[in-house]
């Protein structure tokens, strides 16, 4: 038997019992979940999503609304379209399907593109910061949690 078969040998079974899960420290924020954060209050689409797309500040609709002067890029690039509630459902070019899945906004691009920590490319708004405040971000994710109503 060869040295370093006998040492592993040795080891492995030591080893057997333990576990060996990486030392990864606390997490840097909450893990999302797809419930409702206040289900006695209902987030309107035109009351409270709306708004936060066609704001000046940390806005959507200068890159994806295509009726802007200046080309609107995210049109253009992305393929998605925020001006109606219907080019929002129809999503962009990687994202239809996903850009808002009815009751899970862990999983619709539209709520991870513009949280902190964002699973791909760049957190919107791309030219942010500012990006939606703390708020904000709750009322996206309940919307999509309540079903993403064009209500």
């Amino acid at each position: 038997m060869s040295p370093r078969f006998a040492t592993l040998a040795l080891i492995v079974p030591a080893l057997a019992g333990c576990e060996l899960e990486p030392d990864v420290g606390p997490a840097f924020a909450d893990r999302c979940t797809n419930a409702d954060s206040d289900p006695a209050k209902s987030v309107s689409y035109t009351d409270d999503i709306v708004p936060l797309f066609f704001r000046d500040a940390a806005g959507c609709t200068p890159c994806h609304d295509p009726s802007q002067n200046d080309g609107a890029l995210g049109v253009q690039l992305g393929g998605l379209d925020l001006s109606t509630y219907q080019s929002l459902l129809r999503g962009g070019f990687n994202s239809t399907g996903s850009i808002v899945v009815p009751g899970r906004p862990c999983e619709s691009v539209l709520f991870l593109k513009v949280s902190p920590g964002q699973p791909f490319g760049s957190r919107m708004p791309f030219n942010g910061p500012p990006f939606l405040t703390a708020p904000e971000l709750r009322n996206v994710h309940d919307w999509i949690a309540e079903g993403a109503k064009e209500n």
